[in-house]
C-alpha cells in the first residue's frame, strides 16, 4: 500500500528553494557546456517542422533529412555572415575616414564643453590621456580576455550544427528516455508538457526571426531616409543585435554611429542616427514585442528581466538570450504539477483585475436540536476575474 506522506508548506517550501539554489549552481559550473547545447536545442526545435516534411511528405531517410535540414541552416547562417564581413570590409577601407571624422567631431564637442562649462581644452585633453594610460595598462588583460572570448564564440559556432543535428538524429531516442522515467499513468501528462514545449518554443524562435526581419527592415529605411551610409549593413546587424535583449541595441547604435561617420562629421547625421534607432525601439517595444514576443511566451515582464539578469550574470550574452525559452519551459512544468502550480502562476502574465480579502460573518445559529447540536452557515466569498468561492456549510457538535 501506497502513503503519501504531506509535509508542511515550509519544508516544500525549502526543498524547492534549494532545488532551484542547486540546478542553478550546476548550470553556472557547467555553462561552458550547457550553453551551446541549449541553444543547438532550440535550433532543433525550430527545424524539426522541416526534417518531418522531408521525412514524411518527401520520403527522404531520417538521417539525410536531417542533414540536408542542418546543411541549409548552417548554409544559411553562413551566407549571412559572408554579406555582413564583405559590407565590413568595405567599412574597414574607409577607415582614414572615420578616423578624420571622429577627430573633428571631438573637437566640435570639446568646443561645447569649453563654451558651456569653462572646462579648457587643454583640461579636457588631460583627462583623456589619464583614461588613455589606465587603457595602457590594462590592455594585456583586455586583449587576453577578448582573445579567449572569440577562442570561446569559434569553438560554440563550430559545435552548435553538430550538437543540433545529434538532437534530431536522436530525438526518438531521448523521447523513450523520458518515459521510461516514468510510470504509464503519467505518460499522458508528459506528453502534454513535452507538446507544449516543443510548440511554445517554435513559436518564440519563430517570432524572434520574424521581429528581426521587421526591425532590420524598419532599421534600414529609416537610415536611408537620412542618407546614412551602408544602411542595408547596419539594418541587418540592428536587427540581429536586437536579439541580445537591452545591450545589443546600444552595441548597434554606437555600430550605426561609427558607420555614419564614414561620410560626414555633422551632428545632425548622429543625431538622425540615434532618432532612428529610438524610433525603432519604440515601435518594437510597443508594438512588435507585445504581438509577436508576448503572445508566444506568456512570461510577465518582472520574472523577464530578472530572468534576463540572471542568464547574462551565469553564461554572459548566451545566457541572456536563452533565458526567456528556459523561463517558458520552466512555466510550463510548473503549471502541470500540482505542488509547482503556484510559481507557475507567478511566472505567468495574467493580470486579475482585483482580489477582495472580505471578513468572515458572524456566526449565527441557524436552528438548534434537543441533543445539543448547532448547526452553522458561514459564508465567506473571494472574488477575481474568474473565481468564486462557492459557500460552505460546517457543523459543530457540543
Amino acid at each position: 500500500m501506497n502513503t503519501v506522506i504531506k509535509l508542511p508548506f515550509y519544508i516544500r517550501l525549502t526543498f524547492t528553494l534549494v532545488s532551484m539554489i542547486a540546478i542553478t549552481y550546476i548550470i553556472y559550473m557547467g555553462k561552458d557546456v550547457l550553453a551551446p547545447v541549449l541553444l543547438a536545442f532550440l535550433f532543433a526545435v525550430l527545424l524539426l517542422p522541416m526534417v518531418h516534411f522531408l521525412t514524411n511528405k518527401l520520403r527522404f531517410p531520417h538521417v539525410l533529412s536531417v542533414s540536408i535540414t542542418v546543411l541549409f541552416f548552417v548554409s544559411l547562417v553562413v551566407a549571412i555572415l559572408a554579406f555582413i564581413s564583405y559590407q565590413i570590409g568595405d567599412i574597414a577601407n574607409e577607415f582614414s575616414d572615420i578616423k578624420k571624422n571622429v577627430d573633428l567631431f571631438i573637437t566640435d564637442i570639446q568646443r561645447y564643453i569649453r563654451t558651456q562649462f569653462n572646462v579648457s581644452i587643454w583640461e579636457q585633453r588631460k583627462y583623456l590621456e589619464d583614461v588613455t594610460q589606465d587603457s595602457v595598462k590594462k590592455g594585456k588583460e583586455t586583449i587576453g580576455t577578448t582573445l579567449m572570448s572569440v577562442t570561446n564564440a569559434l569553438l560554440d559556432l563550430t559545435l552548435i550544427p553538430i550538437y543540433t543535428f545529434l538532437i534530431l538524429l536522436y530525438r526518438t531516442h531521448f523521447i523513450v528516455f523520458l518515459a521510461k522515467l516514468f510510470k504509464k499513468e503519467h505518460h499522458p501528462k508528459l506528453r502534454e508538457i513535452l507538446t507544449q514545449i516543443k510548440g511554445s518554443i517554435n513559436s518564440y524562435i519563430s517570432g524572434l526571426i520574424i521581429e528581426m526581419i521587421i526591425v532590420s527592415v524598419l532599421t534600414s529605411i529609416g537610415l536611408y531616409l537620412i542618407d546614412a551610409p551602408y544602411y542595408i549593413l547596419l539594418g541587418i546587424l540592428t536587427g540581429i543585435l536586437n536579439l541580445i535583449p537591452y545591450i545589443g541595441i546600444l552595441i548597434a547604435g554606437v555600430l550605426t554611429i561609427l558607420s555614419s561617420l564614414t561620410g560626414t562629421p555633422e551632428l545632425s547625421m548622429i543625431l538622425g542616427v540615434i532618432g532612428v534607432n529610438v524610433v525603432v525601439q519604440i515601435i518594437d517595444n510597443n508594438i512588435l514585442v507585445p504581438l509577436i514576443i508576448n503572445t508566444k511566451v506568456q512570461i510577465n515582464a518582472f520574472v523577464s528581466i530578472i530572468g534576463i539578469i540572471i542568464g547574462g550574470g551565469i553564461a554572459g550574452l548566451s545566457g541572456m538570450f536563452l533565458a526567456i525559452p528556459l523561463l517558458a519551459i520552466l512555466k510550463i512544468i510548473f503549471d502541470r504539477i500540482d505542488t509547482l502550480e503556484p510559481w507557475g502562476y507567478l511566472m505567468g502574465d495574467h493580470l486579475p483585475k482585483g482580489f477582495i480579502w472580505k471578513k468572515k460573518q458572524p456566526l449565527t445559529p441557524k436552528n438548534y436540536s434537543t441533543a445539543g447540536q448547532v448547526e452553522i452557515t458561514m459564508t465567506e466569498t473571494v472574488k477575481t476575474d474568474d473565481i468564486v468561492a462557492t459557500p460552505f456549510r460546517e457543523s459543530n457538535s457540543n
